[in-house]
């Protein structure tokens, strides 16, 4: 009998075996990797040599890497707490089945399928100077230009203007389908108790979805931090490195300066602000949850 058990387990083990492959191949391996990486000084054309955290204490010098991280945990603090209220109210209103809100939810959503080389091109057309959009619409107001892609100050908000028109439509979807599980029953409960909107939003809505929120702040946590394509793209990190994120440093540092194992270093670092920004939410939010 318990050799039966066994040979079962195995069995059922198999189908879990790709996935197991497919993460250790594209996941663990490559973490443990650039970890080794880090702690070597090593470039593209040689074996490298041990140097232990000579990298990182490198890395954590740098003035460069100081900024880049000031500006992605500007970033981050900025377009989450959008995205993620954006994406609520968004879910709110458009939870309702009709014609104008199918349409309304494919046109928000639609920004998302976009490459990030079409949303960047997209709003350098709008913040570009003299002939853009924006600056079409000051000329009309007659106010000054202002030079949103080249000004420090406005070429972050300008990535983050971006980012959030380009990353909407996933909290959006993510909130409606959370609020379409809320049975009906306790709507018309409170209907019949006669309670205002903010009462049943914040009695009702928010509680039964709050697992949602905490999972759409997780994700945009991660996806944030990772900020590159769009930077690079719009800004190339200027003016003089204000809207330069990390991610954009770790590629600087490998792919053009050819130092590697500081790049790795500071990719390590990197995962591990990201590990670190997501755990705590999650405490927090559990926490919270718990005290309810």
């Amino acid at each position: 009998m318990a050799e039966s058990w066994r040979r079962s387990q195995w069995r059922n083990g198999l189908f879990a075996l790709p996935f197991l492959v497919t993460f250790a191949a594209f996941l663990v391996f490559p973490l443990i990797w650039g970890f080794w990486l880090s702690l070597h000084k090593v470039d593209l054309f040689g074996p490298g040599r041990f140097v232990g955290f000579d990298n990182y204490v490198k890395v954590l010098r740098d003035p460069q890497f100081r900024q880049a991280l000031l500006n992605t945990l500007i970033f981050v603090a900025t377009t989450v707490p959008t995205l993620v209220a954006l994406g609520l109210f968004l879910a709110l209103a458009l939870n309702h089945l009709t014609r104008a809100t199918a349409f309304l939810r494919g046109l928000f959503f639609a920004s998302s399928v976009l490459s990030v080389t079409i949303v960047t091109l997209i709003w350098r057309i709008v913040f570009i100077p003299n002939d853009g959009l924006i600056a079409l619409v000051f000329d009309h107001l007659g106010w000054a230009q202002i030079g949103f892609l080249s000004t420090k100050g406005w070429s972050l908000f300008s990535v983050g203007v971006a980012t959030v028109w380009w990353c909407i439509g996933l909290p959006m979807m993510l909130f409606l389908a959370a609020l379409q599980q809320i049975p009906v029953d306790h709507y018309e409960a409170a209907a019949l108790d006669n309670a205002n909107r903010w009462r049943v939003l914040t009695r009702i809505t928010l509680p039964a979805i709050r697992r949602t929120v905490l999972l759409v702040a997780i994700i945009q946590v991660v996806m944030q931090f990772q900020l590159f394509g769009q930077a690079q793209l719009m800004t190339n990190g200027g003016p003089a490195g204000s809207s330069r994120p990390l991610v954009m440093y770790i590629y600087e540092v490998g792919f053009i300066r050819w130092e590697v194992g500081r790049a790795a270093a500071a990719s390590e670092i990197l995962f591990l602000i990201i590990l670190c920004a997501a755990m705590i939410q999650y405490v927090v939010a559990t926490r919270n949850q718990e005290g309810v």
